[in-house]
């Protein structure tokens, strides 16, 4: 009866509600007192706020991770982060593929759309290199991070510091255990650590440029001609993003938050920020003493997120560039948008329109709302609201103030923006066969 009901729901409606059992689960676990440090029962309001942020990977919290969350909330922390990051269907699929069960079709669709991939075939082997370049990357950056945390952490506590790090920097997920040190005060202290933050800056770049360009870059290396359209348009525009921010973050925070550093120190902190506010979560810099500008160019960053099919969130790098490439084609008149000889299709062009204007409508009204509510100015509920809906987890501090309203709105942001705005309207939404027949055309004046 249960798998009768779940084959007739639709791939999208199937992934979205396998995040929402991960975040009942989570939450259940989290208002136990054994999740907590003080061994007291945790708000439900206040255990699902922080399950739905790790499990859409973002990072807001209401609770400081390390002071308040036991040794094994943590860990519940952690597994939802790692659930959240490659997908509730991709871990299943993984203990199928390991148990040699048969993978059938319906479970290929939706990994197909789970992965962010563009065609039935070969998903499953995108599975298994999904899955094993998980393993490498984050094994690879809990080693390197231990390294550095050992040593002023002991082994055990060095280590697991190492592991938590890296799957919560892979995941684009923002979560840390820094609390020891000052509370919510994130990657403050190694600002001017060259080794840590360039481990999590290219952790958070490979988790969040897609398992697609991933499989395309292992099939034709370093033969850029030969990459789809899709991993050209996301990589040339990753690096585009990061290259500005990175001289952004340089320019309005030299007077600042960077007024101390040397030059390498002020170019390894700007790029730190540029990369981890597309998403991440992580902070290197005060963020309650952000310049307006550099204030800003925080929100455009988190706004944007990272790429399709990966573990990060925001409207995503190709959405971005084809409302920008689209816009460049109608002013110099032209009906078709071509991106490296390829033309883009036409549906292409309204999804990007609508997703964008889905995320800034969600912006926009829960930003007055919650200054409604709190009495909290715009621009520290915007920051805050888009932190959500980007699933990237920056915050000025107010979260652990919010009302339970406002942490509800947030919630519903953070899930939204996990699976997506475009997604969220087609969960509620039902596709209906259009009538076999077209109305007339009339035009109506625009701009």
């Amino acid at each position: 009866m249960i798998k009768k009901w779940i084959n007739n729901l639709s791939y999208t409606r199937i992934i979205a509600f396998s995040f929402l059992l991960v975040i009942v689960v989570g939450s259940i676990f989290l208002c136990f007192p054994f999740s907590s440090r003080n061994r007291e029962w945790t708000p439900f309001i206040d255990a699902l706020f922080t399950a739905t942020s790790a499990t859409g990977v973002t990072g807001l919290i209401v609770y400081d991770t390390f002071t308040y969350w036991s040794i094994f909330g943590q860990i519940v922390i952690l597994l939802m982060i790692q659930i959240g990051g490659i997908g509730l269907m991709t871990i299943i699929s993984m203990f199928a593929i390991f148990a040699k069960k048969k993978i059938g079709l319906h479970e290929r669709m939706i990994l197909m759309q789970s992965s962010g991939n563009m065609r039935i075939s070969g998903i499953v082997k995108l599975v298994k290199r999904i899955i094993m370049g998980t393993v490498i990357f984050e094994g690879a950056g809990a080693v390197i991070l231990a390294s550095k945390f050992i040593p002023k952490m002991g082994f055990w506590e060095g280590l697991y510091n190492g592991i938590f790090h890296s799957i919560s920097a892979f995941c684009n997920a923002g979560f840390d255990l820094m609390g020891k040190y000052e509370e919510f005060s994130s990657f403050t202290g190694y600002e001017t650590d060259m080794i840590v933050s360039i481990t999590i800056v290219i952790l958070i770049i490979i988790g969040g440029i897609g398992f697609l360009v991933w499989d395309d870059i292992l099939k034709n290396k370093y033969h850029f001609r030969e990459y789809s359209l899709h991993s050209k348009i996301v990589i040339i525009t990753t690096v585009v993003l990061i290259t500005l921010g990175t001289v952004g973050y340089y320019l309005f925070e030299a007077s600042t938050n960077l007024r101390e550093l040397t030059i390498p120190e002020k170019i390894i902190s700007s790029l730190f920020m540029s990369v981890t506010t597309r998403t991440a979560g992580f902070n290197s810099m005060d963020l309650t003493t952000l310049s307006e500008s550099g204030s800003i160019l925080t929100m455009i960053l988190m706004f944007i997120g990272g790429s399709p099919g990966s573990t990060a969130g925001g409207i995503k790098t190709t959405t971005l560039a084809i409302v920008i490439i689209a816009a460049f084609s109608m002013s110099k008149g032209r009906n078709d948008v071509t991106v490296f000889k390829k033309q883009l299709e036409e549906s292409l062009i309204k999804q990007a329109a609508v997703i964008t204007y889905v995320y800034l409508a969600g912006v926009l009204t829960a930003t007055m709302i919650i200054c409604f509510v709190e009495k909290i100015s715009a621009s520290t509920v915007m920051f805050e609201v888009i932190s959500a809906a980007a699933t990237v987890g920056l915050s000025k501090g107010i979260t652990p103030s919010l009302g339970v309203f406002s942490k509800i709105i947030l919630i519903v942001l953070m899930y939204g923006g996990r699976i997506g705005g475009l997604s969220l309207l087609l969960v509620f939404g039902e596709k209906k066969k259009e009538a076999p027949l077209k109305r007339p055309l009339e035009k109506v004046m625009i701009g």
